[in-house]
């Protein structure tokens, strides 16, 4: 079954705002699992299903805080 990976950029009022790669998409927070969050990774699947990937979340903090430290690096 296809999927696609999308992260929670921000909520504006009842949508949240997924980035999928270079795309930017409004999605209705009735579709979403409740507990989703900014910055959360979820896979989208062609019957509907969204799931949130807790794994994905870690690495991408993960790469974010790698990034963060070699910018502000001395």
């Amino acid at each position: 079954m296809k999927r696609r990976r999308g992260i929670i950029d921000r909520f504006e009022g009842d949508l949240a705002v997924v980035e999928f790669g270079e795309v930017m998409e409004d999605i209705p927070k009735t579709r979403l699992p409740e507990s989703v969050q900014s910055g959360d990774v979820l896979w989208f699947y062609e019957d509907g299903r969204v799931e949130v990937d807790l794994e994905g979340k870690q690495r991408l903090s993960k790469e974010i805080d790698e990034l963060m430290d070699e910018l502000w690096e001395d």
